[in-house]
């Protein structure tokens, strides 16, 4: 088994001491921004190198933590630059937006290889031409992301795939249709669509994690939810703790090896304003 950390670092400092520190093997990090100069030995960090251009923004990352898996970075280049026959590198993968999504090919000691995606839903403003009280959307990042990484699904059974997505979507899992100016019938629309691809909601859902408080969730999602809250609105308040954005999929039969928790308890949670999603791969 190797234990994986999903992680939105909010390009905070202080969250590489706290990685580093949890003995994991690797970890799916979101808005990234400036990466340690020097890194303990056995921790390497690797394509995506994009970021490097602008150490200010935020970007997603794959960071090898130990050296019981070996790591493959897959480096984007522009989706426009791709023939219909294969015109590229093994190594390279075409990305429609590269501020969005790291891929690598990760094999554990003693298993097989599977594909590992760290996705980050950048938020986008509408248009000015449109109208209505939302402001901005994510859902159309999470469309571009699944389209990428969805050139490792062959249409067939799911079951023959082994990919592990995590990250940030940005979006309220459990959200309710509704009529006019809102997001929830969007986000909803990025979650069926990995269903569609054969891909498994993991959660992280309660008992694994201390559960959203009824009295914050937000009004658009169902009664009755798991969702674990994910987010604090002020990374040093506990209370703060409101809903979840962050999740983990695998695909259909690979998802069956797979445990996820998040630590979210006042005592665990960690430098970022979000949590740590811990996720256990077993062979």
């Amino acid at each position: 088994m190797i234990t994986v950390v999903c992680w939105n670092i909010n390009r905070s400092r202080e969250t590489w001491n706290e990685l580093f520190a949890m003995g994991a093997d690797l970890a799916l990090l979101q808005e990234v921004g400036k990466v340690p100069a020097a890194m303990p030995p056995g921790c390497e960090i690797g394509g995506n190198s994009h970021w490097a251009s602008s150490p200010g923004d935020r970007w997603p990352a794959i960071v090898k933590l130990s050296d019981r898996v070996d790591v493959e970075w897959f480096d984007p280049v522009p989706v426009a630059s791709v023939n219909q026959k294969w015109n590229l590198d093994n190594a390279e993968v075409p990305i429609s937006d590269a501020r969005t999504i790291a891929i690598a090919r990760v094999t554990p000691r003693g298993s097989e290889p599977f594909i590992a995606v760290s996705m980050y839903a950048r938020w986008l403003g509408y248009h000015p031409l449109t109208r209505g009280a939302s402001t901005h959307i994510s859902d159309n990042s999470m469309h571009r992301i699944i389209s990428d990484f969805s050139i490792f699904i062959r249409h067939a059974d799911p079951q023959n795939h082994r990919i592990l997505l995590a990250g940030d979507m940005n979006a309220f899992y459990g959200e309710q249709f509704e009529e006019g100016d809102g997001k929830p019938y969007r986000e909803v629309s990025a979650f069926e669509r990995l269903a569609s691809l054969g891909l498994e909601f993991l959660g992280p859902q309660f008992p694994d994690g201390q559960p959203s408080r009824p009295d914050v969730v937000d009004a658009s999602i169902g009664p009755g939810t798991k969702n674990v809250p994910t987010l604090r609105t002020n990374k040093n308040d506990p209370e703060s703790a409101k809903n979840q954005l962050d999740y983990v999929f695998a695909s259909c039969g690979f998802h069956k090896s797979i445990r996820t928790r998040a630590l979210n308890e006042a005592d665990e949670w960690g430098a970022s304003d979000h949590c740590r999603i811990l996720i256990e791969v077993g062979e």
